[in-house]
């Protein structure tokens, strides 16, 4: 994804780095949609997949896997693409609402 830099991607674990940590995991990007309610938090990634792992929120909020190439063909529904939160922080998942016990 073009809105990834090199240095923020070397940042984040790869698949399965963050393994056992729940919800004490640390989401490193923040992706939405500006004109819908959609956000994807990236807490590991596969760089030359394109694939990451992170909490979903949309109808609900999970976890689980999603591509950056499927994320950049999304337009919401004034057609905007979905974009970075150039002023995120790496943010534990538990902090962000998502709590399951740990």
């Amino acid at each position: 994804m073009e809105q990834l830099p090199l240095s923020l991607i070397n940042t984040i674990p790869p698949l399965y780095g963050q393994d056992g940590k729940g919800s004490n995991a640390l989401a490193f990007v923040k992706l939405f949609t500006p004109d819908s309610n959609w956000t994807w938090y990236i807490t590991e990634l596969d760089p030359e997949e394109g694939l990451c792992f992170g909490l979903i929120c949309g109808f609900e909020k999970e976890l689980g896997y999603f591509s950056l190439n499927e994320i950049e063909q999304i337009k919401g529904p004034m057609g905007l693409k979905v974009e970075r939160d150039i002023s995120f922080r790496p943010t534990k998942l538990k902090d962000l609402g998502f709590d399951y016990g740990n």
